[in-house]
């Protein structure tokens, strides 16, 4: 089972459970994934599906952040709520042993020695990891890898 027909069983799961709260942000999933699939003018693969979770996941985060800052805890519980669901759809994070291996494999193969080819060793790097890792995560990691040298 794709992780599209897991949300889209889900979103029965918590309808049949009357969980409005899961049913409006596994709605809300939904609509954002369809829109993708329009924009791409295909079916979504589950890397597809893994960047949209993400990039939901990632708004909330800001949102989250931006209602702390303004002492609006209310909001912040229903935004961390909506983090907490989403997150289930993302794939463990891969262990940093694993993805500094993987940063600098890339790294050797595209030649980038210092930070002055970051954008080359980014896109080497989100190519290899695309849909695995967050892409603050990879940016960190290869900016360390960059300054300790190959």
């Amino acid at each position: 089972m794709n992780l599209t027909e897991t949300i889209k069983k889900d979103i029965i799961t918590a309808m049949k459970g009357k969980d409005a709260e899961t049913l409006t942000i596994l709605r809300t999933l939904s609509a954002s994934l369809k829109n993708k699939g329009i924009e791409l003018k295909r079916e979504l693969e589950d890397t597809d599906v893994v960047s949209v979770v993400r990039s939901d996941v990632k708004k909330m985060k800001d949102a989250l952040s931006e209602f702390k800052s303004a002492a609006r805890e209310d909001l912040a519980e229903k935004a961390q709520i909506e983090i907490d669901i989403l997150n289930k759809y993302l794939p463990a994070d891969m262990p940093v042993e694993e993805l500094r291996k993987i940063v600098k494999e890339k790294l050797k193969d595209i030649s980038a020695t210092s930070l002055d080819d970051m954008g080359k060793a980014m896109g080497a790097a989100m190519g290899a990891l695309k849909g695995r890792v967050e892409g603050g995560r990879v940016k960190a990691m290869v900016e360390e890898v960059l300054k300790e040298g190959l």
